[in-house]
């Protein structure tokens, strides 16, 4: 175990996400039990609360959505597992709506203080809203933090899943605002013939406004095919 980690809580994009084994409500899991997979990794401060309660429910109404992307969640939270259960239930009794993910029950703090979840300036035990998306090779590739009374717009989540996958396969970056089926930004040239190539081709093809930057529409095959790579 990396002790600086685990006592600091550093955990950055680009590094691989720290292993952990934990106590869930679907069983003993570890991260690398999804080795192949993204992992939408979400720590939440308490059971029984208000905002959490909506998180879960609108994470578990779009879990399908993260499933279609190869992308599986994983709730964490202090709480012991008895708690998670009886939370869990309570949801599924009052709203009809079953949480298929598996929740972490981290009484030792051990994972949370792990990955920095802990924020000693708001409370120096409840989890905030922390979010890591973790890509199929176990990477960090992005983090989000909201505050304890702030609910997390989960389509905003799922949008930062797809928009990495897609410049990943397509070898390429996405603008600001994009959504899924948009146009994403081809890599600029480094030779200063390829500069005019560029130039000549936005000229023919209007497709973007500098050689800097130009715009291509994306390679659905290429995500497809890493898809069938993960099944053989």
């Amino acid at each position: 175990m990396d002790y600086e980690i685990m006592m600091n809580g550093i955990v950055k994009i680009g590094q691989y996400a720290p292993e952990f084994e934990a106590v869930s409500t679907q069983g003993e899991i570890k991260l690398s039990d999804y080795k192949g997979k993204w992992v939408v990794l979400f720590s939440h401060p308490g059971d029984f609360t208000p905002v959490c309660t909506t998180e879960f429910i609108a994470f578990a109404k779009a879990n399908t959505y993260f499933e279609n992307l190869n992308a599986q969640l994983i709730g964490l939270s202090i709480d012991s597992n008895p708690s998670h259960l009886a939370w869990l239930y309570d949801i599924l009794q009052r709203t009809g709506v079953e949480v298929p993910f598996p929740l972490i029950a981290d009484r030792s703090g051990e994972i949370a203080r792990k990955y920095g979840m802990i924020s000693s300036n708001v409370s120096t035990t409840e989890t905030v809203r922390n979010v890591f998306i973790i890509d199929d090779k176990g990477i960090v590739r992005t983090i989000f933090i909201y505050p304890l009374n702030v609910g997390r717009w989960i389509p905003e989540i799922l949008r930062v899943v797809e928009a990495l996958q897609v410049a990943d396969c397509n070898k390429a970056s996405t603008p600001a605002n994009w959504i899924p089926g948009q146009p994403i930004i081809k890599p600029s040239p480094t030779t200063f013939i390829g500069l005019q190539e560029r130039v000549k081709e936005i000229e023919e093809q209007k497709n973007g406004i500098n050689w800097y930057l130009s715009f291509k529409e994306s390679d659905e095959k290429c995500l497809k095919g890493e898809e069938n790579k993960k099944l053989e």
